[in-house]
């Protein structure tokens, strides 16, 4: 009896990253796509059979993307440009792959010579698939035939700006995951089914443990697991996990981020006559931190490269005082002079004196005292414009318990972070800190009831008054369970990019003062 074997190797939530460095420092890092490739071509060297998918979130994360969508978008896309270079099969549509709108997102896929699949993304009018292909059938050596269905997380409205999307619809990626994968399996007959889905588990696989309410219906991979017949793969991220494992009988496989690892599902067959039989599947995530850089794909995109670090290197300011930040969750836990700039730039680009931002990620170092693009975009990481939303008294009081909600207290009666912001994925960038009102967090009370003393302009807020305020573009649809601020009417809208404003005031003012009004605080002894 004759055996096959298949390599499926999966890439997800790459973010832009192509070059093993981190931009803040320039320093090298164990990730990205270049290092990647060093493997992907040696599978293939030892590997007759090899399928190589992207599960999404690959055009938006890096300065190298950033500075494409800002001075080179009638080129084609760096990633696009080695991903054709190391010919994937397809790549599944990721919520970050809106961020820029669909303008940009068509000429990707355009300039893409592998498909873009998402099968629960469609035309509003014609109820087809966005780019018409929900799955895409692969044949080895005209035997060993394989299917892989693309879907996507349905959440998305529920982040992205309205004019990003207009004329999509999102629908149930568990739905979508039953009708195509039962019309696959008896119009195509494969013998392997993969289903690429750009989400994650709403369920703790160690524990069995529910980590997201089945009516939020973000992440619902463990339902496509248990509820859909008839699925052998299931290539996962969004949350940003490493996660190798049998669910179900389902191989599942999620490598993290930013190409430091790559997911990996060898199946066997059984090959008698023409009979081909499934016989065995081994999940592995494989770090990137194990190859060298492939340098024909750093060459590939050197002229890109070169043009994003002359932006990077340009001084636009200076900062009089520290700006720095040594300690993330201390940033977090009294405000920082950088969280005050941040809410001073939007509170004067949308001419309103209330204003909320977050600390995005735990490895922003702040500004130092001669401020480039590269602090600036190291900072504010993502591609946010800014809206005016009018709430009321009430609804602003209940987005800052949410905010609350991010601390806990720990054994020794110091502060922490809640397991719910950290687990299963980081989402530090959801908790918000506000200029404009004064206001007092006192994290020894139970989640929902910690907002103390709340006054604007020294008067108590009033719960049916209703208040200005700006924010991202993210938050305003109600991103990050801010609920109470999902389908507010726009008041203002800043289309300008987030990190384009804040090096617009600095070049503007030359030399920015690094202070804090402290109007709030956080109570916990």
């Amino acid at each position: 009896m004759k055996k096959i074997y298949l390599k499926i190797l999966e890439t997800s939530d790459m973010h832009g990253a192509v070059l093993p460095i981190h931009y803040g420092t320039n320093n090298p890092a164990a990730h990205g796509l270049a290092r990647l490739s060093t493997f992907i071509k040696k599978t293939r060297q030892e590997n007759s059979h090899v399928l190589l998918v992207d599960n999404g979130d690959f055009l938006q994360g890096t300065p190298l993307a950033s500075f494409y969508f800002r001075s080179l978008r009638q080129e084609v896309h760096p990633m696009i440009k080695v991903m054709t270079h190391l010919g994937y099969d397809a790549a599944v549509l990721g919520n970050h792959e809106f961020n820029y709108g669909l303008d940009i997102l068509n000429k990707a896929a355009q300039d893409a010579q592998f498909p873009f699949l998402s099968a629960n993304i469609l035309h509003s009018e014609t109820e087809q698939p966005y780019f018409g292909r929900p799955y895409v059938i692969r044949q080895f050596d005209s035997a060993l035939k394989v299917a892989v269905l693309g879907l996507t997380t349905c959440y998305i409205p529920n982040w992205e700006k309205p004019s990003h999307i207009r004329g999509l619809t999102f629908c149930d990626a568990v739905a979508a995951a039953k009708k195509w994968v039962k019309h696959i399996k008896e119009a195509e007959k494969p013998d392997l089914m993969v289903v690429s889905y750009h989400g994650g588990f709403e369920v703790d696989l160690s524990s069995g443990e529910r980590i997201e309410t089945k009516e939020k219906g973000e992440n619902q991979a463990y339902r496509i697991c248990t509820e859909v017949e008839g699925i052998d793969v299931l290539l996962t991220g969004h949350q940003h996990r490493i996660a190798a494992e049998m669910v179900n009988g389902v191989a599942v496989v999620q490598p993290g981020f930013s190409g430091a690892g790559i997911g990996q599902v060898t199946a066997e067959f059984h090959v008698s006559g023409e009979k081909i039989e499934l016989s065995d599947l081994s999940v592995e995530v494989i770090e990137a931190k194990h190859f060298e850089a492939d340098e024909e794909v750093l060459a590939l995109v050197e002229t890109e490269e070169q043009q994003t670090q002359q932006w990077l290197d340009e001084v636009i300011g200076k900062i009089d005082g520290d700006m720095c930040i040594q300690d993330s969750f201390q940033a977090r836990l009294q405000e920082h002079p950088l969280i005050e700039l941040i809410n001073r730039v939007q509170m004067e680009a949308a001419e309103t004196n209330i204003s909320c931002t977050a600390l995005f990620h735990n490895e922003s170092r702040g500004l130092p005292s001669e401020v480039t693009m590269r602090d600036i975009v190291s900072n504010y990481i993502y591609p946010n414009s800014l809206m005016v939303i009018e709430i009321t008294g009430e609804e602003m009081k209940q987005a800052l318990e949410r905010s609350a909600s991010y601390f806990t207290l720990l054994p020794d009666g110091s502060p922490g972070v809640s397991p719910k912001f950290s687990h299963p994925k980081p989402q530090h960038y959801n908790y918000d800190m506000w200029e404009g009102i004064q206001y007092t967090i006192n994290i020894n009370e139970d989640a929902g009831s910690r907002i103390e003393q709340l006054t604007y302009h020294g008067q108590p807020v009033e719960a049916q008054k209703r208040y200005r305020v700006v924010m991202n573009n993210y938050r305003a649809g109600g991103g990050g369970d801010y609920w109470m601020f999902k389908g507010k009417q726009v008041i203002k809208e800043i289309q300008t990019d987030m990190a384009e404003l804040l090096a617009d005031y600095i070049k503007r003012h030359g030399t920015i003062k690094a202070e804090a009004d402290h109007n709030w605080k956080v109570i916990y002894s």
